[in-house]
């Protein structure tokens, strides 16, 4: 039996309710759901109810005791269930998630020539994921030493990305009760919906309460048409670290400048704009750039009394746009060289797999992409 088919008997047998939709391979994209038919926009299209989930009250209660005594996340506990079972419970889902080489595109599995790479943010958040791993590990192999023979680690790190990219936000007496929990362990795995793919509008909203979760049609589809729900309004750099893709069209895409308008600041500078708390995080996004890079240009471009007069809105800055412009466009095509330069450099690396090469490169081109608009919109106000 096709494993598809065989999923769906065996979520709808456990409860699972679809309702014009169905999972499908879909060319380039894996799998994805698609419209079986016309569905109209608040329909429910999905229900999947709690006894379905996997969750930290599915694990064995054994499993869990040791691993208890460890300081290990939620997140950490359902990887470490997922690479210990054994059982034939979830054989159906099972054979339907993507395999380890499906996961050669998230940059925790790249070398390291690679992940130095990528573009600032992406290995900001690379590192705090990292790190959150090793933690994970730590405790984990404390718990099973068993697995540090061997590929334990690798095999452990399948399932910890896993959780990492197909949990959905979930909280039940078991989470409430568990010492030091935190929003990220609010998680639970359910068969069928994490099959959804990702659109930057969505195109279902996701209901939970007691019972389950509930799909709800947000737009009209017409049959064939794919499926999909937002997980969150995210840029590029997390998308690709936390879900190991990059979007042809993002509307919440952006990228971060502290690269090329920090190294202009000298060290008086930067204590200014520390004090004030200023002092990085400079965002450009699909429109413009943040208030923070206007407060950090004006600084280069303006008197100290008069920057703090903008700091303070004690002064709108129109009298200082013009400079502040001329700056940006300068930041802005000297970012854009060094994208040119970064994507020559990955283009001559010869490390790791094509994928990851040319996902990492298309990544570099979505940003230069974000550069050429917002190049294009300060040359025509300057010459307005």
């Amino acid at each position: 039996m096709d494993p598809l088919q065989e999923l769906l008997e065996w979520a709808t047998s456990h409860g699972v309710r679809l309702n014009g939709i169905a999972p499908e391979r879909i060319p380039g994209c894996g799998i994805g759901v698609l419209a079986t038919r016309n569905i109209q926009a608040d329909e429910i299209v999905l229900d999947v109810p709690t006894n379905c989930l996997r969750t930290l009250s599915t694990v064995p209660k054994a499993r869990l005791r040791k691993l208890s005594e460890t300081s290990i996340t939620v997140h950490g506990i359902l990887a470490a269930d997922l690479t210990l079972d054994r059982s034939t419970k979830y054989t159906p889902w099972d054979n339907v998630i993507p395999c380890a080489a499906d996961l050669a595109s998230m940059p925790l599995t790249w070398p390291a020539e690679l992940q130095a790479l990528l573009p600032p943010h992406s290995r900001e958040l690379l590192a705090k994921q990292q790190a959150k791993f090793n933690r994970d590990w730590a405790a984990v192999a404390t718990a099973f030493p068993d697995l540090r023979a061997g590929e334990g680690r690798e095999e452990y790190r399948y399932a910890w990305l896993l959780v990492n990219s197909r949990t959905f936000y979930y909280l039940n007496a078991a989470l409430k009760r568990r010492r030091g929990i935190t929003k990220d362990d609010h998680m639970a795995l359910q068969p069928v919906a994490d099959l959804f793919n990702h659109g930057d509008e969505g195109g279902c909203h996701v209901e939970f309460g007691s019972d389950g979760f509930a799909f709800r049609a947000t737009t009209p589809y017409k049959k064939g048409d794919e499926v999909k729900i937002c997980y969150g309004r995210h840029g590029g750099d997390f998308l690709l670290v936390e879900y190991g893709f990059v979007m042809g069209e993002n509307c919440w895409d952006e990228t971060l400048l502290d690269e090329v308008v920090l190294e202009r600041l000298d060290e008086r500078q930067r204590e200014r704009l520390e004090d004030a708390g200023f002092l990085g995080r400079y965002v450009l996004d699909r429109e413009a750039v943040c208030h923070r890079t206007q407060v950090a240009l004006r600084l280069l471009c303006c008197k100290v009394g008069k920057w703090m007069r903008f700091v303070d809105g004690n002064d709108d800055g129109e009298a200082s746009q013009m400079a502040v412009d001329t700056l940006l466009l300068e930041l802005l095509r000297e970012y854009a060289t060094k994208v040119d330069d970064t994507i020559e450099q990955i283009r001559r690396l010869e490390v790791g797999e094509q994928l990851q090469r040319d996902i990492l490169v298309e990544r570099w081109r979505q940003i230069r992409r974000l550069l050429d608009t917002s190049i294009e919109s300060v040359e025509q106000e300057s010459r307005t």
